[in-house]
């Protein structure tokens, strides 16, 4: 019991870093000597130190003997900084104790293997389940070369996005728009189709104090954006453009004067979107935050990219057949084909109450 109470004390404090390491995981490590912890540390953005190295430093020389608790493998090797398996031997750690074993290819039990070389005794799996979803965004892109998508909407009671005539703020209340905001900040990027840049002009930022933007990404198959957008214009956040190769090759070249990236995903009618997540996930964006509109999000659903959905639901009757709902394309015409959700939970923020729950994968 004691052990896991170490545990869960170093995933609490690798949460401190959530949005800020990508491509990295994030990682708690704390040393425990004589029952107590007497250095903690956690990684806070790729490039700079890691996790173990941060209590390393703090424990100095009592770190001799002492016993390590972290939430990943240690790795192996030099990356954009040295690897913390040799730190650790060096400092004299007597005992490993990790989460799970590090799915990356450069590590993959080599850390461990470092660790038990140099006779330090190595235990892995305390609290696995824990430390996986801790790091969900990390394992998929490591292991599938893909980000992970989270579909977040907000709606009436009835399902609308907005009123006939258009109208679409605020239907969520206070707390729920902060809670939304909290998401942009971290994930890595923002998607939105190029009908809800036309019809809203959104700037696609995160309104909090210390608050991280994230990468606005445009899905605008021909390039209809305005070139007076903010998401164009305004340069608080990098902007990327998703476009076919039926795009006008003028309206490219204006985009990226205005220091627009440009990605070509597909030679149909539409933006491919399995080649476009690749493409992104290659440039290490790792989290898309997937923000609409309706057709976007049935694009996204149909192609099974989504992961996790964030469903905001507002005490409101909107009404109206013509009026915007949340999901919307073609739609599925047998319920057998719909999208289900498991590890479903609901909370209430405000008025509102958040639904949330993450995309069951099919069996066939």
């Amino acid at each position: 019991m004691t052990d896991e109470i170490f545990m869960r004390e170093a995933l609490r404090i690798a949460k401190f870093a959530e949005g800020r390491t990508s491509p990295n995981p994030l990682v708690g490590a704390v040393i425990v000597r004589d029952g107590k912890i007497i250095a903690q540390g956690w990684h806070r953005k790729a490039g700079t130190p890691h996790a173990e190295i941060h209590a390393l430093n703090m424990a100095g020389e009592l770190a001799r003997g002492a016993t390590l608790f972290v939430t990943l493998e240690p790795c192996s090797h030099f990356g954009r900084t040295p690897p913390c398996a040799r730190a650790i031997v060096d400092a004299g750690i007597k005992k490993v104790v990790a989460a799970m074993s590090d799915p990356n290819p450069k590590v993959a039990g080599r850390g461990f293997e470092i660790l038990r070389a140099a006779g330090i005794e190595v235990e892995v799996g305390l609290l696995e389940d824990e430390a996986r979803k801790l790091n969900e965004v990390f394992l998929k892109w490591v292991m599938k070369k893909l980000p992970f998508i989270t579909l977040k909407f907000a709606c009436s009671l009835d399902g609308k996005i907005a009123t006939v005539g258009g109208e679409s703020q605020w239907i969520s209340c206070e707390e729920s728009r902060k809670f939304s905001h909290g998401l942009r900040d971290i994930n890595d990027a923002i998607l939105v189709g190029v009908g809800t840049v036309i019809a809203d002009n959104p700037s696609l930022t995160t309104r909090l104090v210390d608050g991280k933007n994230p990468v606005r990404v445009i899905i605008d198959s021909n390039a209809r954006i305005p070139l007076d957008a903010k998401v164009v214009t305004e340069k608080s956040a990098r902007t990327i453009i998703a476009v076919t190769s039926n795009a006008s090759p003028e309206k490219i070249s204006a985009l990226k004067n205005h220091g627009v990236e440009i990605i070509t995903a597909g030679n149909g009618q539409r933006v491919d979107l399995k080649i476009l997540m690749q493409e992104l996930a290659a440039r290490e964006i790792t989290s898309i935050l997937v923000e609409g509109g309706g057709t976007i999000h049935f694009a996204m659903l149909e192609a099974g990219l989504v992961d996790k959905i964030f469903a905001f639901v507002a005490p409101k009757i909107i009404g109206g057949s013509q009026a915007l709902t949340a999901v919307e394309g073609a739609g599925f015409e047998k319920l057998s084909d719909a999208v289900n959700l498991e590890n479903f939970s609901a909370q209430k923020l405000g008025e509102d109450f958040l639904l949330s729950g993450y995309v069951r994968e099919a069996t066939t």
